[in-house]
């Protein structure tokens, strides 16, 4: 065979690269852009729990059938229903750890009169209002994605994890507004309950729920509280109030009221309220949404953006509870069923 001359070899050699080199510089950022174009449709890595075990079976009040989930899922709805997902992370993390506390609290105690058989648990205010991921789709529209990462990502966050006092988990009560301190419990419930007293919060005067008026017609307002209004001037007497600054007991018309009757029957959105009589309307302002006992949701977004973690807000609003494991309650919830 006639050999190359050098200059041949490497006149052939740049032939070869002119043509390969583009596809060289082109493969890595081709791939650079479908891992782009992946993260953006899926959120990146997809956020998976682990087995706890526990299945918690919810009842649908709309459809009147049950559906099951594992323990962390149905915490992610119920995440997805009570707070806000523009809410900062640490308190969607409070949140979920709330969320987790109350529904093996609930499956500890045993099943609850009034739902089907099989069923552990409504989707209502009765108990904790749960969105299925077509609900949140509903809701959501395009921020779908984000916003069930976002609530993903907290949940994973906290996951297992519930609160306990004296090694049993607590009564996890939270509301969404606060007059700027919660309550304690045995004064809106009755019950004393040592974790549930009242704190101050003052985060809550940001809330767009802080305050709010109603307008009653007179009448209506004597109908509904059994009373009569003679004199004009007169239209109830605070006697007393709670440690929550809220309305222990009023006077209207000679008879007297718990702040929570109050609330109750006149639909008001907190027992921190007061009125005024204008022509024949009664002018109610109150300040304030929620029952008050436990953690204020508003007031937690706030402690968050203030540079709080999940578990300073959670200990503010619960006294000298503690963080625990669910896996250490899977025979007793087990058991319960």
């Amino acid at each position: 065979m006639k050999q190359l001359k050098p200059i041949f070899v490497i006149a052939a050699i740049l032939i070869v690269l002119t043509f390969t080199l583009p596809s060289l510089l082109v493969l890595p950022t081709n791939k650079g852009k479908s891992n782009g174009k992946l993260a953006e449709n899926h959120g990146g890595q997809e956020i998976t729990f682990a087995d706890s075990g526990t299945e918690v079976a919810v009842f649908r009040t709309e459809t009147k059938e049950i559906e099951k989930y594992p323990l962390e899922e149905y915490v992610v709805g119920v995440v997805a229903a009570e707070m806000p997902a523009e809410f900062e992370l640490e308190a969607l993390k409070a949140q979920a750890l709330a969320a987790r506390t109350y529904i093996v609290n609930h499956l500890l105690n045993g099943n609850v009169e009034g739902l089907p058989e099989g069923a552990n648990i409504m989707d209502t205010v009765d108990h904790q209002v749960f969105l299925n991921q077509e609900d949140m789709k509903k809701n959501w529209g395009d921020d779908y994605e984000k916003n069930l990462r976002k609530i993903r990502t907290a949940v994973k966050a906290t996951e297992g994890e519930i609160l306990t006092y004296n090694n049993m988990p607590i009564t996890a009560s939270f509301f969404s507004t606060s007059n700027g301190y919660t309550e304690n419990a045995d004064e809106y419930w009755k019950n004393q309950i040592p974790y549930l007293v009242s704190v101050e919060s003052p985060w809550d005067s940001d809330s767009p729920k802080f305050t709010s008026k109603t307008e009653i017609p007179i009448k209506v307002f004597e109908e509904k509280l059994g009373v009569k209004l003679e004199d004009k001037k007169d239209i109830g007497t605070i006697t007393s109030r709670t440690t929550g600054k809220k309305v222990a007991t009023v006077k209207i018309g000679g008879k007297e009221f718990t702040g929570r009757e109050i609330r109750e029957k006149l639909d008001l959105r907190s027992t921190d309220f007061k009125w005024v009589r204008k022509d024949d309307k009664i002018v109610i302002t109150t300040t304030g949404y929620g029952h008050g006992v436990g953690m204020s949701q508003y007031g937690a977004n706030g402690m968050a953006k203030d540079g709080k973690t999940y578990k300073d807000i959670v200990n503010h609003y619960y006294s000298n509870i503690s963080i625990s494991e669910v896996n250490q309650y899977s025979e007793q919830i087990l058991a319960s069923k």
